[in-house]
């Protein structure tokens, strides 16, 4: 598997620094910038930091061409390579180092306090970043180290569900629930809640009407179709229905 490459960022440019020659440091109480000769710098340009993987680089650049001046590598911070001075917070002492392996202690300073508030705060968000990078990665190993936890079934085993109130039984589905009280149901009541009542018997209509009396049979002479004729046509008294019943009882009691 091939190295994951690694890209050079820019996390700072400032275009005005000075850089000082300083003597050595005479005790352990750090460096003073009053030391230094500061109306008098050595060299001035432009400062830029990067950082490629980790590690962070200061770079002093010449302001024209960009040539580079002097690097100083920053591998924690604070720390040895970039120091602070006891005096001002616009000053640093920082340990730059050529490609052989030589290094040497040179202050740098700026003007303005703004651009030596971003120069720090530029170095301290770079390694509070790999701090959290080194926290995550220690994770991820120590959690690669634990045993795996297998959750998956074994041969053979199964696993018993329970859903609710919900139970089934083999052979077919549930019987479906009867009525408590026992008895019969009653059918609802017809649509629009009225009931027809039945019509009367026919012994019940007859027994409305009342039976005409008895007529004395005529001595008139003639024959039976005549009479009958001469009572169904003529109705001097009472309703159709009297005469009617007289007709049939004297037909009768002929």
């Amino acid at each position: 598997m091939a190295a994951e490459v690694e890209y050079e960022s820019v996390l700072c440019v400032k275009p005005d620094v000075s850089v000082y020659r300083i003597p050595p440091r005479a005790s352990n109480r750090g460096y003073r910038a009053s030391d230094w000769k500061l109306d008098q710098p050595d060299w001035t340009g432009r400062l830029r930091i990067t950082s490629k993987g980790k590690i962070a680089y200061i770079k002093l650049e010449d302001k024209v061409s960009g040539e580079l001046f002097a690097q100083a590598p920053v591998e924690q911070y604070p720390g040895i390579a970039v120091e602070t001075v006891t005096d001002s917070s616009r000053y640093f002492v920082i340990r730059i180092q050529d490609g052989t392996g030589r290094s040497a202690f040179i202050g740098i300073g700026f003007t303005d306090r703004g651009d030596a508030f971003d120069f720090n705060v530029s170095l301290q968000d770079h390694f509070k970043w790999v701090k959290q990078e080194s926290e995550i990665s220690k994770e991820s190993q120590e959690m690669d180290a634990r045993p795996k936890l297998d959750l998956g079934f074994k041969e053979g085993q199964t696993i018993k569900l329970s859903i609710g109130n919900i139970t089934t039984k083999k052979g077919g589905a549930s019987k479906p629930r009867t009525a408590k009280g026992g008895g019969l149901s009653l059918l609802p009541p017809p649509p629009g809640g009225k009931v027809t009542i039945p019509p009367p018997s026919s012994s019940v209509a007859i027994s409305n009407h009342v039976t005409p009396p008895p007529i004395p049979k005529s001595n008139h002479g003639g024959s039976d179709a005549a009479r009958f004729q001469t009572r169904h046509h003529s109705h001097p008294t009472g309703s159709s229905s009297e005469w009617h019943w007289r007709d049939i009882k004297d037909r009768l009691e002929e």
